[in-house]
């Protein structure tokens, strides 16, 4: 009977070490979970709040303790790169806003290579800073993190645990999903892409008509106040959109 328990106690933790490693590997990067800010013990917590209500549920599909430790150390890693690649897939798309403000930035001159960022040594980008502390805020304030989450629990179905990982596919899922972040935010950007564009063909013309006028210097002021003006009317459908492009998005996860 005690072995029989022990037994029981042995599949249990490591049913337990297999979905915390996909877990807490998702966690770290997902949005609104994997930001700098949070303590690494509260999203350890969370990691580990999953995985409590996981195993029951994958238990029916866990593989069974494995007599080797090769075994073992194989499904532990493959664990952890499927809630790394999950989790990474769910960031992509939160990356998107950070990425359209940091067009927004240069497209308004807001960025510039003349002005390097003494933080981060680049030029900066204060829009796209200021997207990127607003998207784990918009994420975890309209309950889309529920997606991913729902997503990591829907993976097991896709990517069984311990299970082989094909390297061509994760290569095409990965090239497919950057491919959409770019196109989304160039999607969130393209009015002030389209405005800039325009605004420097006059720019273009007035300096060919006006060589004696210093264009730049003149037309900078007007260049970033039509583009905060162009901002503030645009801000709300901006990020609705991304609201919506993000669910879409995250809901076909697995």
């Amino acid at each position: 009977m005690a072995q029989g328990l022990a037994g029981q106690l042995s599949g249990l933790a490591f049913a337990f070490t297999l979905v915390m490693c996909r877990c807490g590997a998702a966690v770290m990067l997902l949005p609104g979970f994997g930001e700098e800010e949070p303590p690494v013990m509260l999203r350890v917590g969370v990691a580990g709040a999953l995985a409590v209500l996981l195993v029951p549920v994958v238990a029916p599909v866990l593989p069974q303790l494995p007599a080797g430790f090769a075994t073992l150390a194989w499904m532990v890693a493959v664990e952890l790169l499927a809630g790394g690649v999950l989790g990474w897939l769910a960031r992509l798309v939160a990356l998107a806003l950070p990425a359209a403000g940091q067009i927004i930035s240069l497209m308004t001159g807001l960025s510039s290579v003349l002005q390097p960022d003494p933080t981060f040594g680049a030029q900066s980008a204060a829009l796209g800073r200021l997207f990127n502390l607003l998207a784990p805020v918009l994420v975890l304030a309209t309950g889309v993190y529920a997606l991913p989450l729902g997503a990591l629990a829907a993976s097991y179905a896709v990517l069984p645990a311990g299970g082989a990982v094909g390297s061509g596919e994760l290569a095409e899922v990965a090239v497919r999903a950057v491919s959409a972040s770019f196109a989304l935010a160039l999607r969130l950007a393209a009015p002030f892409v389209l405005v800039s564009t325009l605004w420097h063909v006059g720019l273009g013309l007035m300096a060919r008509l006006v060589p004696q006028i210093q264009i730049y210097f003149a037309a900078l002021p007007g260049q970033v106040l039509g583009g905060l003006l162009l901002l503030v009317i645009l801000a709300g459908p901006l990020i609705h959109f991304w609201l919506m492009a993000s669910a879409d998005a995250l809901g076909v996860l697995p």
